[in-house]
């Protein structure tokens, strides 16, 4: 798989671990593990998502995120890994264990990987617009508990990094 040309730009603070979330089409999960880090740790942390493939962020996200006083309105942007943005990555970290199987051994940046598995949207049992917004909170919520305890210190990640 060849995502051809991107440009890499220097990492704009030494002083913080690079981190790129990666899931699929960057629309969901890693759009609200890259908001959650950027709020909880910013000072620790230079961080990115993007997906081998890029779509729309899941509009039903945003709304949800914004109902529970999180506004990624503005900065909720669908990447791919060809994104002008790219920066050299301490981690990467990918939230879907399908699309970890499909592109780590191929991926275009260097970096430890890590894997932390939090499903996709199709997971969703929800049968009314309450239950699926009922899930949507409840992913929110676990990836924002997962980001707080995970990134709290970058010495957690060495303990996670697979390669």
């Amino acid at each position: 798989m060849a995502w051809g040309r991107k440009k890499i730009i220097e990492k704009p603070d030494r002083n913080k671990v690079a981190i790129l979330f990666v899931d699929e089409t960057n629309d969901l999960q890693s759009q609200i593990a890259e908001y959650f880090l950027k709020d909880l740790y910013n000072d620790i942390y230079e961080v990115r998502s993007a997906g081998p493939k890029n779509d729309y962020v899941d509009c039903e996200l945003v709304s949800v995120m914004y109902q529970n006083g999180y506004d990624i309105r503005s900065t909720a942007v669908s990447k791919d890994f060809n994104a002008y943005t790219m920066i050299p990555f301490d981690y990467v970290v990918f939230l879907q264990k399908e699309t970890y199987d499909r592109v780590h051994e191929i991926l275009p940046f260097k970096g430890k990987q890590i894997l932390k598995d939090l499903g996709k949207r199709g997971d969703f049992k929800a049968t009314d617009d309450k239950e699926l917004y009922d899930c949507y909170v409840d992913l929110m919520n676990r990836v924002r508990e997962w980001v707080k305890e995970t990134f709290s210190s970058p010495d957690n990640l060495e303990k996670l990094a697979i390669r």
